[in-house]
């Protein structure tokens, strides 16, 4: 992939950063977004010059808003189960050799926040709002941006971000455990920095080691995720999934418990 369309990448003093370039979609990914994620994951990986990988999104309003839904009709608009390689890239980010910080700019809703969680290290400006909205659009993440998540923030409160859907404050991300540290917005890419030098005063080997062993433990979500996926490529194509989708394009709330009544109820003549 010699030029990227959606993303924007550079290497400079031993950090990569990475960028998702798709601000009037609030950086949303689409799958050609995920397939240019993960190309530039592989190459900081394997570039011996890089030491830390900074991943974020263009602009002051959103670090990512997740799947872009103008392109999910039923299946997004690229590969993979549920017509994202979302597992590719989370995997991209976990297997990246080298510790990932996500510089959370503004919006980390979605699959937004499911980077979030993905990624090693989270430094929040705080004006940033991270949730989930998953379960209003007809749509989960039942890998890593569910199981993960309670590894870091618990259970009960890994719960309620799914089963509410609300926005939580930097400043409440913090608290939770879902972000390392809160600053000012005008001191967000100086105290990116500063992890950075850190980070690059460290042995790389033993960093990497370090990585690999953090990931040993929860490696086995892998596998949780990828059955999760099947069932979610098929829940995708129910009525009940595509309510959310159609509600979202309209502008109007969704009608899930309606649809879903729906869907179950037995046909005229059928014994109960």
């Amino acid at each position: 992939m010699s030029e990227y369309t959606d993303i924007l990448y550079e290497v400079q003093g031993g950090v990569a950063r990475i960028t998702i370039n798709r601000p009037k979609k609030y950086n949303a990914f689409r799958g050609q977004t995920c397939e240019e994620l993960i190309h530039a994951f592989s190459s900081a990986s394997w570039d011996k010059t890089v030491g830390v990988v900074v991943l974020t999104g263009t602009g002051d309003k959103a670090f990512c808003t997740g799947g872009d839904q103008s392109a999910h009709d039923g299946g997004y608009d690229g590969r993979g189960l549920i017509g994202l390689p979302v597992e590719e890239l989370q995997s991209a980010i976990r297997e990246c050799p080298k510790p990932v910080i996500a510089r959370v700019n503004g919006y980390a809703i979605g699959g937004g926040n499911v980077l979030v969680t993905c990624c090693d290290l989270a430094i929040a400006s705080e004006s940033a709002q991270l949730g989930q909205v998953g379960p209003k659009v007809g749509s989960v993440d039942p890998g890593f941006g569910t199981a993960l998540l309670a590894r870091a923030v618990g259970e009960k409160r890994a719960r309620e971000i799914w089963f509410l859907c609300r926005r939580y404050s930097a400043i409440e991300a913090l608290n939770m455990g879902l972000v390392n540290a809160v600053v000012p917005h005008d001191h967000l890419d100086a105290e990116v920095d500063k992890w950075c030098e850190e980070i690059l005063a460290m042995s790389p080997t033993a960093l990497s080691i370090a990585k690999r062993s953090f990931n040993a433990d929860t490696d086995s979500i892998k596998g949780i995720g990828g059955l999760g996926m099947q069932a979610l490529a098929l829940y995708y194509g129910t009525e009940e999934s595509q309510e959310g989708v159609h509600a979202f394009l309209e502008k109007r709330k969704p009608r899930f418990r309606e649809v879903y009544l729906k869907s179950r109820a037995k046909p005229e003549g059928e014994d109960a």
